[in-house]
Protein backbone atom coordinates (compact mmCIF):
# COMPACT_ATOMS: atom_id res chain seq x y z
CA UNK A 1 0.00 0.00 0.00
CA UNK A 2 1.33 3.29 -1.11
CA UNK A 3 1.71 6.35 1.45
CA UNK A 4 -1.44 8.69 1.58
CA UNK A 5 -0.37 12.10 0.02
CA UNK A 6 -2.36 15.48 -0.60
CA UNK A 7 -3.25 16.61 -3.87
CA UNK A 8 -4.32 20.37 -4.03
CA UNK A 9 -7.28 20.97 -7.03
CA UNK A 10 -8.52 24.83 -7.36
CA UNK A 11 -11.97 25.56 -8.89
CA UNK A 12 -12.80 28.88 -10.24
CA UNK A 13 -16.39 27.72 -10.31
CA UNK A 14 -17.58 27.59 -6.61
CA UNK A 15 -20.71 29.80 -6.74
CA UNK A 16 -22.57 29.25 -3.40
CA UNK A 17 -21.12 27.16 -0.35
CA UNK A 18 -23.96 24.42 -0.91
CA UNK A 19 -21.40 23.02 -3.33
CA UNK A 20 -18.74 22.24 -0.81
CA UNK A 21 -20.63 19.15 0.45
CA UNK A 22 -21.48 17.59 -2.79
CA UNK A 23 -18.01 17.80 -3.39
CA UNK A 24 -16.93 16.59 -0.34
CA UNK A 25 -18.97 13.53 -0.81
CA UNK A 26 -18.03 12.56 -4.29
CA UNK A 27 -14.23 12.45 -3.51
CA UNK A 28 -14.41 10.87 -0.11
CA UNK A 29 -16.19 8.13 -1.79
CA UNK A 30 -13.23 7.04 -4.10
CA UNK A 31 -11.12 4.22 -3.49
CA UNK A 32 -8.10 5.24 -1.06
CA UNK A 33 -9.11 8.73 -0.01
CA UNK A 34 -8.80 9.08 3.27
CA UNK A 35 -9.84 13.00 3.14
CA UNK A 36 -11.15 15.35 1.52
CA UNK A 37 -11.70 19.29 2.48
CA UNK A 38 -13.17 22.02 -0.30
CA UNK A 39 -12.34 25.74 1.19
CA UNK A 40 -15.58 27.68 -0.64
CA UNK A 41 -13.89 31.12 -0.20
CA UNK A 42 -10.17 30.64 -2.19
CA UNK A 43 -11.89 27.37 -4.70
CA UNK A 44 -9.38 25.14 -3.42
CA UNK A 45 -9.78 21.37 -2.73
CA UNK A 46 -7.56 19.59 -0.70
CA UNK A 47 -7.30 15.83 -0.86
CA UNK A 48 -5.16 13.46 0.94
CA UNK A 49 -5.58 10.37 -1.19
CA UNK A 50 -3.10 7.11 -1.93
CA UNK A 51 -1.98 7.54 -5.37
CA UNK A 52 -1.76 4.11 -5.73
CA UNK A 53 -5.91 3.97 -5.49
CA UNK A 54 -6.61 6.86 -7.01
CA UNK A 55 -5.07 9.20 -9.47
CA UNK A 56 -5.31 12.97 -9.57
CA UNK A 57 -7.48 12.52 -13.34
CA UNK A 58 -10.01 10.85 -10.57
CA UNK A 59 -9.63 13.48 -8.47
CA UNK A 60 -10.50 15.92 -11.45
CA UNK A 61 -13.22 13.57 -12.55
CA UNK A 62 -15.11 13.36 -9.22
CA UNK A 63 -15.29 17.16 -9.09
CA UNK A 64 -16.79 17.35 -12.70
CA UNK A 65 -19.45 14.71 -11.85
CA UNK A 66 -20.82 16.99 -9.59
CA UNK A 67 -20.85 19.74 -12.12
CA UNK A 68 -17.89 21.57 -11.63
CA UNK A 69 -14.52 21.74 -13.05
CA UNK A 70 -11.31 21.64 -11.08
CA UNK A 71 -7.19 21.26 -12.46
CA UNK A 72 -4.62 20.44 -10.36
CA UNK A 73 -3.02 23.39 -8.38
CA UNK A 74 0.91 23.82 -6.83
CA UNK A 75 -0.58 26.27 -4.30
Amino acid sequence: MSQAIKTVLRSDELSCPSCVPKIEKALNALPGVEKAVVRFNTGRIEVEHDPGQTSIEALVAAVRCTGYEARPSAF
